[in-house]
C-alpha cells in the first residue's frame, strides 16, 4: 500500500505543462498494473513503447506483422489524451535475423535489404499514421570507438553509410507529418558529441529530413562531467536547428563499470545523490525551454526497470522517480519544487 495519498501529490505533467512533455516508456503490463496505470494517468502526457514497436516484436517474420501489444499502448494513449513516440525503425539490436538473410540463408543483397526496410517502414507508418507524433527513425548508429563514425552493424555492412539517410527519407515519404528523430546514448559526451554533430550536419546539408535528436539520458549519480557536457551538447545540436528530446531518462545508482551485487537496497546517500542529480538536470532542461520539447523516463517506477539486469545480470537498480512500491522518492520532490 502506498504511504502517500496520491491525491495530495502534485502532478508532474501539470508542473511542466508550460515547459515540455513528460513521458514514460511502457510495456503492455504497465497498463494493466493498477498502480502503474494510476501513475501514468496522473503524471505523464506522453508514452513510448519500451519494446513493442521494435522490429523483432512488430515484424517477427517476413510475412508476419504483430501489432497486438503496440496497438494496446497506442489505444490506451488515445483514450487518455496522451501523445505517443514511436521507437524504433532501424537499430543494430532487436532486429530479427531473417531481415539480413535471403531465402538460401546467405547474407541478403543491398537491394533486397532496402526493399525490406522500406516495406517495414511503410507498413508500420501507415498503421499508425495520425496516432504517433514522432519516430526514433535510427537508433544508436554512431560508433563508440573513436576511430569510426558509424557502427559496423549489418545495416552499415550491407547497405553502406547511406542507410541512415535512406531510412529518414523512407519515413518522410510514408508520413509527411510525423517528427523524425535520430536517437543515441552518450551523445552528450565529447567523444561522441562532435562525431554526431558532424554526421547530422552533413545529412541536413544534403536536405535529409531530420527534425530532432534524442539524447537518451542513461546516466548515473557519479558522472561529474554530466551537466557541462549536457549543456554543451544541447547548444551544439540546437545550432543545427534541431529539436531536442531527452528520450530514455534514468539515473542509475551504479557506475557502468561497477560490477558489485552487494547493494540490496539504496542507501540514504545514494538517494540523496540521485535527487541532487535529477534536480540539476531539470534545472538545465527548464533553462532550454522551447529547445527541449519532451523528457521521457525509461520506465515508470523502480518496480520494473531494464537497469535491473544491465550491465550486471540479476542486480537490482533504482533509477526512477518512484520506488518499488510506486511511492515518490526524494528525486520526485526535487524536480517539482522550483
Amino acid at each position: 500500500m502506498n504511504q502517500y495519498n496520491e491525491s495530495e501529490i502534485i502532478s508532474l505533467k501539470e508542473v511542466y505543462k508550460d515547459y515540455f512533455l513528460i513521458g514514460a516508456a511502457v510495456e503492455v503490463e504497465d497498463l494493466e498494473d493498477g498502480l502503474h496505470r494510476q501513475l501514468l494517468l496522473k503524471h505523464f502526457n506522453s508514452l513510448t513503447a519500451e519494446n513493442a514497436m521494435k522490429f523483432e516484436r512488430i515484424h517477427p517474420k517476413e510475412d508476419e506483422f504483430n501489432f497486438k501489444d503496440a496497438d494496446k499502448i497506442v489505444e490506451f494513449a488515445m483514450e487518455n489524451n496522451l501523445k505517443v513516440r514511436g521507437h524504433t525503425f532501424v537499430w543494430h539490436n532487436q532486429t530479427p535475423e531473417w531481415v539480413f538473410k535471403d531465402k538460401t540463408g546467405n547474407e541478403v543483397s543491398k537491394e533486397l535489404l532496402l526493399e525490406r526496410l522500406k516495406f517495414h517502414i511503410n507498413t508500420v507508418c501507415n498503421h499508425y499514421k495520425n496516432k504517433i507524433y514522432a519516430w526514433d527513425v535510427v537508433n544508436e548508429a554512431i560508433e563508440d570507438k573513436e576511430d569510426y563514425v558509424l557502427r559496423k552493424s549489418p545495416w552499415y555492412r550491407i547497405i553502406g553509410k547511406e542507410y541512415v539517410e535512406l531510412a529518414f527519407k523512407f519515413v518522410r515519404e510514408a508520413d509527411p507529418e510525423v517528427e523524425l528523430y535520430y536517437n543515441d546514448y552518450n551523445n552528450e559526451k565529447p567523444y561522441k558529441l562532435y562525431k554526431t554533430y558532424d554526421f547530422l550536419k552533413s545529412l541536413l546539408d544534403k536536405g535529409i529530413p531530420i527534425d530532432g535528436i534524442g539524447i537518451q539520458g542513461h546516466w548515473d549519480i557519479y558522472d561529474e562531467g554530466l551537466f557541462d557536457n549536457l549543456k554543451r551538447a544541447i547548444e551544439l545540436y540546437a545550432s543545427l536547428g534541431l529539436k531536442i528530446q531527452i528520450t530514455e531518462l534514468d539515473i542509475s545508482m551504479f557506475e557502468f563499470e561497477n560490477k558489485t551485487r552487494e547493494v540490496l537496497i539504496p542507501t540514504a546517500e545514494m538517494l540523496e545523490f540521485q535527487a541532487l542529480t535529477y534536480k540539476k538536470l531539470f534545472e538545465i532542461f527548464r533553462s532550454y525551454k522551447g529547445i527541449i520539447t519532451s523528457v521521457t523516463f525509461w520506465g515508470i517506477s523502480d518496480k520494473h526497470t531494464w537497469k535491473d539486469n544491465f550491465p550486471v545480470k540479476g542486480r537490482k537498480d533504482w533509477p526512477l522517480l518512484f520506488d518499488e512500491k510506486q511511492n515518490p522518492k526524494k528525486a520526485f520532490f526535487e524536480i517539482v519544487d522550483f
